[in-house]
């Protein structure tokens, strides 16, 4: 790994340490972090309410380039991912699914985005 790929990689680390941290203070109930599923990777599963929530943290030098740095793509990883990660874990079936983002940028308060997307039931059935 070459030194870049590993610094931002350490960022990564660091960011999603302070997403625990954060959504924990706001009463998230941590399940899973870095939850890996045949589909991918979900950096953060969390109950609050009547919420599953999937959290995808992004870092980059600032919140606009984080993101913008993600896209329809990840999107669809993430909900395969998610209906994947919820069917080896039961007692969850109650809860409404929600898909997050998590933003942190250098010498910015991160941006905590609730609902940052909403898939189509067609999309999410299409997916499965």
């Amino acid at each position: 790994m070459t030194a870049p790929r590993r610094a931002a990689e350490a960022r990564g680390r660091w960011a999603e340490r302070l997403a625990m941290v954060w959504l924990s203070c706001k009463g998230y109930r941590l399940l899973d972090h870095r939850a890996r599923t045949a589909a991918g990777e979900i950096d953060l599963v969390a109950t609050r309410g009547a919420y599953l929530v999937f959290v995808e943290v992004k870092a980059r030098r600032t919140l606009t380039a984080a993101l913008e740095s993600f896209g329809e793509r990840q999107r669809r990883r993430i909900i395969r991912a998610a209906s994947l990660w919820r069917a080896r874990h039961r007692g969850f079936e109650e809860l409404h699914m929600r898909y997050d983002l998590f933003l942190v940028a250098a010498g910015r308060l991160p941006q905590h985005r609730r609902a940052a997307w909403i898939p189509e039931t067609r999309e999410a059935l299409d997916l499965l």
